[in-house]
């Protein structure tokens, strides 16, 4: 994980016009959302894995699922995601479970992240600067 200092770090917006403006960006919320917090992701690439640049945030007033949520934004950071080449080892049987558990657990959920990608994930960085505070 490399993060990455930010003028957005603290700052509060409406869930929903955050969710406007970062989509057509390329952005999508990860998948990993609670209640209070959640994060906004840019898939980088997917060499061996994937590599993002995930834009954190965590509730101010009421939960993620309702209504005119404002949030406040923390700094991002680059993050990448190695999986498993092959079968995964920690398979669960079942019907039920299978339907539910049909994805392989990452290699490494924080694999080192490729030095090549730094300064994009910087420019993007710079691009919801741009994007959000101006």
């Amino acid at each position: 994980m490399i993060e990455i200092p930010s003028k957005l770090e603290g700052k509060s917006f409406k869930l929903y016009h955050l969710e406007q403006q970062l989509k057509p960006l390329g952005y999508s919320i990860g998948g990993g959302w609670e209640y209070d917090h959640g994060s906004f992701d840019y898939k980088i690439d997917d060499e061996a894995g994937y590599q993002f640049l995930r834009v954190p945030f965590t509730a101010v007033d009421g939960q993620l699922d309702s209504q005119n949520t404002t949030v406040k934004l923390t700094n991002p950071y680059l993050l990448s995601h190695k999986y498993q080449i092959g079968l995964d080892d920690n398979v669960r049987i079942g019907n039920v479970k299978a339907s539910f558990d049909q994805f392989q657990e990452p290699q490494d959920k924080d694999a080192e992240f490729p030095e090549k990608y730094i300064d994009i994930g910087k420019d993007l960085v710079k691009e919801l600067e741009a994007v959000l505070l101006d």
